[in-house]
């Protein structure tokens, strides 16, 4: 096997979802996973996918069983990154949900102890987000979305970060240290 890779999801929000691309095509060795709500929403953000195709592997929810999450137990990835993440799939993480592509991989990421980084898009009561066509609009998560980051944020393995800048500063942080541990 060739050296551990990073998984990369993407669900149904758009919250910043333009910056996290942009980020993510910048990266070697990904897999990127998409949520059904996530093909809809790259495309209403203007992205090819097509395109992100032509740079990484891209992964689709369109099987009941979640084939690829067996790749964890493979060693096959080092991180899994969920970016942007919804309300309802941090839920869906809370309670230990796992029915669809994305949550059985947050599951099995911490199943196999891989770190997760997840960038919610429900982080703060008054948020300005980006809506489609470039638009600047105000959003207030209530406070169950809220509660739900909250508690995600105890989950073992598991880090959440609050910005796309903290996003970035994480997951190269994460790869520095997985290039030392593949030196050692």
């Amino acid at each position: 096997m060739n050296k551990p890779r990073l998984a990369w999801a993407i669900t149904g929000s758009g919250h910043y979802i333009e910056e996290c691309l942009n980020f993510l095509l910048t990266l070697d060795d990904v897999d990127l996973y998409l949520s059904q709500a996530a093909e809809e929403v790259i495309k209403m953000y203007g992205f090819n996918l097509n395109e992100i195709r032509e740079k990484m592997p891209v992964y689709r929810d369109k099987s009941a069983s979640s084939p690829p999450v067996g790749h964890f137990y493979k060693g096959y990835y080092h991180t899994f990154v969920m970016a942007p993440a919804t309300s309802n799939t941090v839920a869906k993480c809370v309670l230990g949900i796992s029915d669809s592509l994305v949550t059985n991989l947050y599951s099995q990421a911490g199943k196999c102890r891989v770190p997760s980084i997840v960038y919610p898009c429900d982080i703060s009561p008054e948020m300005e987000t980006t809506a489609p066509g470039g638009k600047k609009v105000m959003v207030y998560p209530r406070k169950i979305d809220l509660e739900g980051t909250d508690k995600l944020s105890t989950h073992e393995y598991t880090s959440i970060v609050n910005s796309v800048d903290e996003l970035i500063i994480t997951v190269k942080a994460r790869l520095v240290f997985m290039a030392k541990e593949s030196d050692a």
